[in-house]
């Protein structure tokens, strides 16, 4: 391809780990039949210490399909997506983006302009209960021969299937669905980051091992126990299921810093000041450890005079000079009499700035129920919504403090159903002006024709999303008038906004690339190209894009100088002249766009010497 020329299509992961693999083993690239090719069986030597023999049993997770959902997640797409102004809220002003769309092939897209920069991810995936669906993802046939093999072909293009649990791949069609996500998922958090991952008992097992591989089993922070409902089914066959589970992994345990809770009234009940302490009041802690240190074993004279020794096995958590120094400082508690074990004294105004540790149930009564999530979208909706089983606006509070975002964090979730995750960060921010910015995903599956939402004009699962995002800010602008990003930015997934033969002109004759003249599809306008141009160039959705006139030329200009992109024709050399003082990092035009070839060269040479700082393309 020209070296002028944006490729337009995702990250192609299979070329960059071989190219990867070459520059550290060029021993073991050798060739094959389609080129060139890395010698695996030489590679497995080169990474272990002793005589490789062949295949040997190991503990990993597999199942059918697993190399297939692998080579998913690295093949590229050349897929895009399409603003879609007359759905959104503030387009030109919000940081908030709304993705109709296969989750897969958007967090495909997404690589190169959100790579390592999301804070805190949620999903609530399909639970693989028997009764959900799961995509059939399939990209080694054309798309029609897929629409047709999948047994679904309607107007989203959709590839859901039941997964019924008689079905002979019951779990490993659900291993399949979440693997490539979750791999591309992972590449997307800051290291810093955490995702969040919603399960009932039927995958929680599988989903754990699944995200030991992809994420590592040492970035494990916690699995998570909501208490979902309020009451016991009485009509349990065995036991009354309460309770899902939230699967926790971070980035890099080493970077992640949990958030911590802010102290309840119950909480600093527990705090007293029985001797009438100046500081207030205080708790008492134990202060002998399991970790043995010798110099910690003394005794320790009581003021009643007992001697009291470290119990067995056991020694103090201070030094003798450390504890002497908070016995002057009255922090050592002997017990009211004077007789009792020393304790050291913890006290609430000394705490209650770091906040509470969190713990790994997360009770109703603090977080919200599965009755309490349903009728926050009842009542948003005015009795006209309905969705199954959506989560309690407060239990994703709970999720974005404990993922310590801050006030730039983004939050991404890409099975974002009625979308509560952007309800709760519209919230938060409300309560303590911050920042967040949510991206949300999701297939817009269509509504059962007999539902209440189907009958409240809601035809698919993404028109319930965007509409309960509206509602949420109005009342949360009602409720209390804070100055946040109340709007959102709609894009739709679409084929991509150039010809084939833009991608592959090699298959065609001379004769036949005559005919397309132009290689961007007539039904694609100015503002389509510009945030696929956008994507490629690995730039945020959410910049500010402005609009402005050169040359008596429609330009586009994001992010200020970051990027400008003009796909009008006749471009030439004023039009050069003109838009050089704006020093632009990046331009863009259509590669037909100019005059004539001549102006091409022109236009590129007089970048190149007004503003050399500027980097051309054309499309």
């Amino acid at each position: 391809m020209n070296a002028d020329k944006l490729d337009l299509q995702s990250p192609d992961f299979i070329n960059q780990n071989f190219e990867k693999l070459a520059a550290l083993f060029p021993n073991c690239v050798t060739e094959a039949a389609h080129g060139k090719a890395i010698d695996f069986d030489l590679l497995k030597q080169e990474l272990s210490h002793a005589v490789v023999d062949g295949t040997k049993e190991r503990y990993r997770l597999e199942w059918p399909g697993k190399k297939e959902a692998i080579v998913t997640a690295n093949l590229p797409t050349t897929k895009t997506l399409r603003p879609v102004r007359e759905d959104s809220v503030d387009f030109d002003n919000t940081e908030n983006i709304y993705i109709e769309g296969d989750n897969l092939e958007v967090l495909k897209l997404l690589q190169e302009s959100y790579l390592g920069k999301i804070k805190m991810i949620y999903i609530d995936p399909p639970y693989n209960t028997g009764k959900d669906f799961v995509y059939k993802d399939n990209f080694t046939k054309d798309a029609q021969a897929e629409l047709v093999t999948s047994g679904q072909k309607d107007e989203y293009n959709q590839r859901l299937v039941a997964n019924p649990e008689t079905a002979g791949r019951y779990h490993s069609d659900w291993l399949s669905l979440m693997y490539p996500r979750l791999k591309l998922a992972r590449t997307l958090l800051k290291e810093d980051g955490v995702i969040f991952i919603s399960i009932d008992d039927n995958e929680v097992h599988n989903l754990r091992k699944v995200c030991d591989e992809i994420f590592g089993e040492t970035n494990f922070v916690s699995e998570l126990i909501w208490e979902r409902a309020y009451s016991p089914k009485n009509d349990a066959k065995f036991i009354s299921n309460s309770h899902d589970y939230i699967v926790m992994y971070s980035k890099s345990i080493e970077n992640f810093k949990i958030g911590r809770l802010e102290r309840t009234d119950t909480a600093n009940a527990r705090y007293s000041n029985p001797d009438n302490d100046p500081r207030g009041v205080w708790k008492s802690s134990d202060i002998s450890v399991k970790t043995y240190n010798a110099e910690n074993d003394y005794p320790i004279t009581t003021p009643s005079g007992r001697i009291v020794e470290p119990p067995a096995g056991r020694c103090w958590s201070l030094s003798k000079k450390a504890f002497f120094e908070r016995l002057q400082d009255n922090r050592i508690w002997f017990g009211s009499d004077g007789n009792s074990v020393p304790s050291i004294k913890r006290f609430l105004t000394e705490l209650k700035f770091d906040g509470m540790a969190p713990t790994s149930i997360l009770f109703y009564k603090e977080v919200g129920h599965s009755q309490e999530g349903s009728k926050e979208v009842v009542t948003l909706f005015e009795g006209n919504g309905h969705f199954d089983g959506p989560k309690p606006v407060r239990l994703l509070n709970r999720i974005i403090t404990l993922a310590n975002t801050d006030n730039d964090s983004i939050v991404l979730d890409f099975f974002s159903g009625s979308a509560t995750t952007a309800h709760a960060a519209m919230q938060l921010n409300a309560e303590n002006g911050g920042k967040r910015k949510f991206i949300m995903v999701q297939l817009p599956e269509p509504t059962d024709k007999n539902s209440e939402a189907y009958k409240g004009g809601h035809k698919n699962i993404c028109e319930i999303g965007k509409e309960r995002i509206r509602r949420a800010a109005k009342k949360i602008k009602a409720e209390t008038g804070a100055d946040i990003d109340y709007g959102f930015r709609v894009f739709r997934l679409a084929e991509s906004n150039m010809q084939e033969v833009y991608y592959r002109p090699q298959d065609y004759k001379q004769e036949a690339l005559d005919l397309f003249a132009d290689n961007v599809k007539p039904d694609r306008t100015a503002e389509d190209l510009l945030i696929q141009v956008m994507l490629d160039w690995g730039l945020p959705l959410s910049l500010k894009i402005e609009h402005m006139q050169v040359a008596g030329k429609e330009v586009f200009k994001v992010a200020g100088n970051s990027l400008y992109a003009c796909f009008d024709k006749g471009i030439n050399e004023a039009f050069a002249k003109a838009i050089a003082p704006e020093q632009p990092l990046r331009i863009v035009f259509r590669d037909n766009g100019f005059a004539n070839d001549t102006a091409k060269i022109n236009v590129k040479q007089l970048l190149k010497q007004l503003s050399p700082e500027t980097e051309m393309k054309v499309i």
